[in-house]
């Protein structure tokens, strides 16, 4: 499995099996690695994932910077503002297992919280670090 997809598929895992999440989002949350056809507010969309070379101990690891969009309706931006703290408690340091691959750190390394351009939805984001190396 490419290091991507088995940091998506851990940090979905990860999320989708929070209790604080689900009391936020739904249960199971709402975590999706795209919009689905019929939405239900609020959702976390796994959006834009950049990877680098990183040197490491071998020079074979990867730096990854991903962003994480919550899309919520509330009247407001409470919503947002709790479902991104709460995706920062859950994910800042988390020690995730990756099939194949060798989590070196996670950090949360930006939020913001901001009122779409159509004036109702407000959008969330939530940037993440992450270094894998290779078992």
């Amino acid at each position: 499995m490419s290091p991507d997809l088995a940091l998506q598929k851990a940090l979905l895992d990860h999320l989708r099996a929070d209790a604080d999440l689900a009391a936020l989002l739904g249960d199971p949350p709402r975590v999706h690695d795209q919009a689905p056809a019929t939405p239900v507010w609020p959702m976390v969309l796994f959006g834009r994932a950049e990877t680098r070379p990183w040197g490491g101990l071998d020079g074979e690891g990867l730096e990854h910077a991903l962003t994480l969009t919550v899309l919520s309706k509330f009247d407001g931006a409470e919503e947002a503002k709790a479902t991104v703290a709460a995706l920062r408690a859950r994910l800042h340091n988390a020690a995730l297992t990756l099939d194949g691959w060798r989590l070196v750190n996670l950090r949360v390394t930006y939020g913001d919280v901001f009122r779409a351009a159509d004036g109702r939805t407000i959008h969330g984001v939530l940037r993440l670090r992450a270094v894998t190396e290779s078992l």
